[in-house]
């Protein structure tokens, strides 16, 4: 459902102004009053007019640390307020108000715009106030007395520290200055030691505030974007603290370098923050007490990540290892505590205490009764290890599955497909050494009809077989199906070439099933006992058995939305996937309708995913299909994997989100494939209240097969401590974290619960969270203006409002059904980094010399608004599925030469696009920081140029989360307003 009606839908008189920019129309929980009583009522003229009238509060101080006094826009003028009566009257109000747009040029990127309300001249038109709006009637400025010092001198009070006692971590408050106040007033910080820093910003910074300010991002009220809370400083902070540096990860650590910052982590007892990542590193003691505070309590767990440096784990072989609880089946891990001289050892799982077999027994020294061989054995001093096993499985297989029914022979894609596999299996056998050249290789292909190939080395020639019911499958022969590539790689060569000569022996003008080489595939898995992959290349339309349900409607109704779930049929088909460890892989060949049905929900189910090309004829698609197939073959991969979550026992697993088939317990997943990027959110509940002397302990135990066939179990524990204080949990929290938990909960609710609903649940939880921490962590009250937020949670605003207008959430006018649910699968599959990255893309200036054509440098990245945008200026975004460059009007033509050899802004090329190779120096770095970006990014992409008035500015526009979405999200200052307001209201 639209958050409010797009630029070509009439409007109303009637409808409430809430339900036309995001806002829930419900009034939030509390009494129905003003919570700001004295405050004028908002104006219902235009955004661009809408201008408060001012009154003061006294600041109170307040019991935090870190303090923020942050000014509107300075200039001020007079202004007229429009309210509306009972009989729709209107009557006037002369109030002081500040301008938000004096003296600002018409904006840089002149991206579309969407109206929202009608001309101010026109006040019939004008959209009236619902009786149930949470805002109506409350001022949109809070303004602390100010004190004049001299004519252009001002300065905010500030509590002395007496008043406002330090504390070693504490909140962020925002206090909106006076309308009168000079550009020179700036913000105030008071550190943790009660002394008073001011934060200057460069001139440049200051004159783009001012004259180079968007439409899209400028607030309803005032509030002046470039001085909110801001991403990209909270990244350059950690990153500057941390990056290069050793974070050293044990029992009861402090809260670990951002997910976006690289470090090297040290593994002295605790899991890395790689692998598991708490919500909050400090748990409350007590359920109520968790409750209290409105945010989650959970985990995100990647169990294949890449930890300290893509340094492999140590390897414990099975039968040396010491084993863990027998009761619960807990791994060994460092939580455990021995007693009776290393006799027993207790399980902090289960609370139980187990016997130590006499073949691992060795006592124990010291008051903490540590055993002597601690530092020897990396499953008792160690927060991640593996266990090898001594019993081997099969090794896996690829399987490749080629689509040749008439439609994929007269599309032309064969040749070209078939001659990318043999390439890449070519140079699997040259450069992949024995390790690669064991790897068994299957091939098939279809139309109506399966085709199997016997690939034996014994054979002179290979041979077809052909299977023609395909209801009942049925493999004539097992031998020669899957071959070691070194043994196959002649006669692979052969079928290949002649697989786009073969002529097509009916037309299947229906399209092809999407279960059937599926079905095919698994059998022949299933056949020969290995797990694998199954690489399915496909152009012919694609239908599912037993949907016939249209897609008309999608995520409108309110209804649970039965055809965009998978059907029956898939979800079966899934998960005997899952049981043979057969990950699915779908090329789309051609773009294509593909009726009601989505192709993706068996590969995504499976680990696997979904590659939707236009047509393989451009250089470009063919070069990220090439880069795809490679990435897909060579990617490390878990099969056949099975994890299990344990937690201390006076907690519980509650819930277990991300992409795979839930089973009865959250607390068990099985998929079928995994790799290193492979993350689950992991949701935690109290049974019964917390010792904070043994904390909480949190494992993870993945067990699952290797290529090659070894069978491995990782291990991952991290240990937290808790507190009785809800203060001490909310200082442990970190927003990128939050954001990707509520990401994967609210995504995994979109295919069976109604996206406004979902977008009302995000918006209460997050207000609810920040008025229980204004309560209940500030020891001294403080006035209604000042915004309180904790520390480490200042960008959650900015994350959550990105969230709730993402295109999954809040569907644009171009946005098809299937690109939402890929997209949906795509961020549910990221890790924590990549998510962070998505919903706040980098924006970043292209480097100008090849000295800084390395890895992007935090600091230099800007705020995700149209204001941060020069027209002489060119800019990368950065997304995990997204690469765009803008390109403004007034760059240089010299600038054009060196980058793109054009010779005018005209001539520029516009949408994907591959830059030239040239030797100067911008093009070297350019080039350089461009391929960094792409080896960071999940999947293949391709640079999209965005010229400044161009159409395709509209995708820019979806990236810069600070403004206003043209789907009709708000911006982040209208949203972090609102959080304010209802925040305050809720604690009346």
């Amino acid at each position: 459902m639209m958050d409010f009606p797009t630029a070509n839908q009439s409007q109303t008189p009637s409808q409430p102004w809430a339900g036309q920019n995001g806002w829930s129309p419900a009034s939030p929980v509390g009494p129905p009053c003003d919570p700001l009583p004295g405050f004028q009522q908002l104006s219902l003229s235009s955004p661009s007019d809408q201008r408060p009238r001012y009154q003061h509060l006294s600041n109170r101080g307040c019991q935090s640390g870190d303090l923020a006094s942050f000014p509107p826009t300075d200039d001020a003028r007079r202004g007229t307020l429009y309210s509306n009566n009972a009989d729709h009257s209107v009557r006037r109000v002369s109030s002081t108000v500040p301008t938000a747009s004096r003296g600002r040029r018409t904006p840089p990127c002149s991206l579309p715009l969407m109206t929202e309300g009608t001309q101010p001249g026109n006040l019939q038109q004008m959209p009236f106030y619902s009786p149930h709006s949470p805002y109506q009637g409350v001022s949109p400025h809070f303004l602390p007395p100010y004190t004049h010092q001299g004519p252009h001198q001002t300065h905010l009070p500030i509590s002395s520290p007496s008043q406002c006692a330090p504390e070693s971590s504490a909140g962020f408050t925002h206090i909106l200055a006076s309308p009168t106040s000079p550009v020179s007033q700036l913000p105030r910080w008071t550190d943790s030691g009660g002394t008073i820093n001011e934060f200057v910003p460069n001139a440049a910074a200051q004159d783009r505030n001012i004259t180079s300010q968007s439409p899209n991002s400028e607030s309803r009220y005032g509030l002046d974007p470039e001085l909110l809370p801001s991403v990209v400083k909270v990244i350059a902070e950690d990153a500057a603290e941390w990056g290069g540096k050793v974070f050293v990860s044990e029992p009861f650590s402090r809260l670990p370098p951002l997910a976006t910052t690289s470090c090297i982590v040290e593994d002295r007892g605790s899991a890395s923050p790689l692998a598991i990542r708490s919500a909050s590193y400090c748990v409350p003691r007590e359920g109520p007490t968790a409750l209290l505070s409105r945010l989650p309590l959970g985990a995100l767990v990647t169990p294949l990540a890449k930890l300290n440096g893509e340094k492999p784990l140590p390897v414990c072989n099975e039968p040396e290892c010491v084993m863990g609880c027998g009761c619960c089946r807990a791994a060994m891990c460092p939580a455990m505590g021995w007693q009776d001289c290393g006799q027993r050892f207790y399980c902090p799982f289960c609370g139980k205490l187990s016997e130590v077999p006499w073949q691992h027994y060795q006592p124990t020294r010291g008051v903490e009764g540590v055993r002597v061989d601690k530092d020897n054995r990396p499953e008792l001093s160690m927060g991640s290890y593996e266990i090898l096993h001594s019993q081997r499985g099969e090794p896996a297989a690829l399987l490749l599955a080629v689509d040749v029914s008439a439609s994929a022979v007269r599309g032309g894609h064969l040749e070209f497909a078939t001659q990318q596999i043999l390439t890449l299996l070519t140079s699997l056998t040259r450069e992949g050494g024995d390790a690669l050249s064991d790897f068994r290789v299957g091939l098939m292909t279809y139309d109506s009809r399966i085709h199997l190939y016997d690939l034996s080395p014994a054979l002179s020639r290979p041979h077809m077989l052909v299977i023609a019911e395909t209801e009942d499958l049925q493999l004539p022969v097992r031998e020669g199906l899957l071959v070691p590539l070194k043994d196959c790689i002649d006669s692979l060569d052969s079928v290949l070439q002649l697989i786009p000569q073969l002529s097509p022996e009916c037309d299947e003008s229906s399209g092809v099933p999407m279960e059937m080489p599926v079905k095919a595939g698994l059998a022949v898995l299933q056949a020969l006992s290995c797990p694998g992959k199954l690489l399915i290349f496909h152009t012919a339309p694609l239908i599912e058995m037993g949907h016939t349900h249209s897609a008309s409607g999608f995520f409108g109704a309110n209804k649970p939305k039965s055809i965009f779930q998978p059907s029956e049929i898939a979800i079966s088909l899934a998960k005997d996937c899952v049981r043979q460890g057969c990950g699915v892989h779908l090329f789309v060949l051609s773009q294509q309708d593909v009726g009601g049905a989505w192709p993706g929900h068996i590969p995504y189910l499976t680990g696997g995913a979904l590659y939707t090309y236009g047509h393989l004829q451009g250089e470009l698609d063919r070069e990220r299909f090439s880069t795809d197939l490679k990435s897909i073959v060579e990617t490390d991969t878990g099969y056949k994997a099975e994890l299990r979550i344990l937690v201390s026992k006076d907690m519980r697993v509650s819930g277990c989100y991300g992409l795979y088939i839930p089973e009865s317990s959250p607390s068990r997943v099985a998929m079928a494939t995994l790799d290193r990027r492979t993350t689950l959110a992991v949701e935690l509940a109290h049974t019964r209240a917390l010792d904070e002397t043994r904390g909480v302990a949190i494992q993870t135990v993945l067990s699952y097969s290797t290529r090659t066939g070894d069978r491995r179990t990782r291990v991952h524990t991290l240990t937290l401590r808790c507190s009785p204080r809800l203060q001490d949990t909310f200082r442990q929290y970190q927003a990128q974290t939050l954001l990707t938990f509520y990401c994967k909960k609210i995504y995994c609710s979109a295919l069976e619960r109604p996206l406004q609903e979902l977008r009302e649940e995000l918006q209460t939880e997050v207000t609810e969270a920040l008025a229980s921490y204004r309560k209940h962590c500030c020891s001294a009250s403080v006035s209604a203006g000042q915004l309180v937020l904790p520390q480490y949670l200042r960008a959650l605003p900015v994350y959550i409002n990105s969230l709730r207008k993402s295109e999954v959430l809040l569907p644009g006018l171009r946005s098809s059904v299937h690109q939402r649910l890929q997209r949906r699968c795509q961020v549910l599959s990221m890790d924590t980094c990549s998510t962070s990255t998505h919903f706040y893309p980098l924006l970043l200036p292209p480097p100008l010399s090849v000295d800084r054509s390395g890895s992007p440098n935090p600091e230099e990245a800007l705020r995700c608004c149209a204001a941060s945008l020069e027209p002489g200026c060119l800019y990368l975004v950065h997304a995990p599925l997204t690469l765009l460059l803008w390109v403004g009007t007034q760059v240089p033509e010299c600038t054009l030469a060196e980058l793109f050899n054009a010779s005018c802004f005209s001539s520029l090329p516009s949408g994907e696009t591959k830059l030239p190779v040239l030797d100067n120096p911008l093009s070297v770095g350019v080039r350089s920081l461009i391929h960094t970006l792409n080896s960071e990014a999940p999947c293949a992409r391709q640079l999209q140029v965005v010229k400044q008035g161009d159409a395709c500015e509209e995708v820019l526009q979806r990236h810069l989360v600070e403004d206003k979405s043209p789907n009709g999200g708000a911006s982040y200052a209208d949203f972090l307003y609102h959080l304010h307001v209802n925040s305050v209201r809720v604690l009346q």
